[in-house]
């Protein structure tokens, strides 16, 4: 599955009309260095996480970047071993430092385990832990819980048959309190989680049925990460979903990419259901290439904005795609 590399974007001044880009930064050297997630911080900065070949002690190394409100580099920091250790997801926790998901081959059983990184406010490592399944082990995202400060991290872990969706909380100070793995076919992944407002826990991801066929599923668990109910959503090619929100309704919102529907190769595709999972509607936006969804949000005026890639538009090649709709998902407007 290709994975959306982004030289930092944001988009601060919107219109219906025309978007037009405050600024743009790069981070990163002379080799391969990538970021897969960021987050407004509590000083209006960003921090951004992803790995590096670049800087690091060998291979590839979980990056870590703080920058101020306009995008310029205040410090960065990386984590890791001789091996190969990356990062997915990156959270500024209560307390004003941050918390890490991803995996390690240079720590603990020297496969792939999740890796747990905490830090303080200046990227300095506090602790960090390493999970281990029977075989790969990987994580995906991560949030922290309200009611007692522990985190919360979804991604995979090898089961009898071969990759299980993996949800695992952790007390404050990274410390394991349960671990659940849900298998719905040959491989399920979990790829996004989302904290609903009850303090419950919604994720999307993809699961492989026989014949190879991929469909995304959403599962929804009680605090205890026990499953609730799940639904599948896709038809007979490859359909992933890689974000999920709860939405203002108390429904949720996902995104990803569906070669099942849609104009061409991969389109975005965007899911809305009710609280329970039932599909209300869903929309693809695409051309004759491949285009994929990464992440969406709700807006302020109930719409949604979806962020992945683009070969059918933009320069050439593949360009970071922006695709704002309105509540029912008819695009508004999308830039390149």
């Amino acid at each position: 599955m290709k994975r959306l590399i982004i030289n930092l974007l944001f988009f601060v001044t919107v219109s219906f009309a025309q978007v037009d880009t405050a600024w743009t930064k790069t981070f990163g050297g002379s080799a391969d260095d990538k970021g897969y997630s960021v987050q407004q911080t509590t000083d209006s900065g960003y921090i951004i996480t992803g790995y590096t070949n670049t800087y690091g002690s060998g291979d590839y190394d979980v990056y870590l970047i703080k920058s101020d409100s306009l995008g310029d580099t205040l410090w960065t920091k990386t984590f890791g071993g001789t091996g190969n250790d990356r990062s997915n997801s990156v959270k500024q926790t209560f307390d004003g430092g941050y918390i890490i998901t991803g995996w390690t081959n240079s720590f603990g059983t020297g496969n792939y385990d999740l890796w747990l990184i905490k830090t303080n406010p200046d990227g300095d490592l506090i602790w960090d832990y390493t999970f281990d399944g029977n075989e790969e082990d990987l994580g995906y995202d991560i949030c922290q819980v309200v009611s007692d400060s522990g985190f919360v991290m979804t991604g995979s872990t090898y089961g009898d048959s071969g990759p299980d969706a993996w949800l695992l909380k952790t007390d404050k100070n990274g410390n394991e309190v349960w671990s659940n793995a849900f298998d719905f076919g040959i491989e399920t992944r979990g790829y996004s989680l989302s904290l609903t407002n009850d303090g419950t826990f919604i994720i999307t991801g993809t699961v492989v049925s026989e014949g190879n066929n991929e469909d995304i599923f959403l599962l929804k668990t009680d605090a205890n990460g026990n499953e609730e109910w799940s639904q599948t959503f896709g038809g007979n090619e490859g359909d992933i979903g890689l974000s999920v929100q709860h939405t203002t309704d108390g429904g949720y919102i996902i995104t990803g990419f569906t070669d099942s529907f849609g104009n061409g190769q991969s389109d975005v595709w965007l899911i809305k259901t009710d609280s329970q999972g039932n599909e209300e509607w869903n929309q693809t936006f695409g051309g004759s290439d491949y285009d994929e969804g990464y992440s969406v949000q709700q807006t302020t005026d109930g719409g949604y904005i979806i962020t992945g890639l683009t070969y059918s538009f933009g320069n050439g090649n593949q360009d970071v795609w922006l695709i704002k709709t309105d509540s029912q998902g008819n695009e508004e407007w999308n830039q390149t």
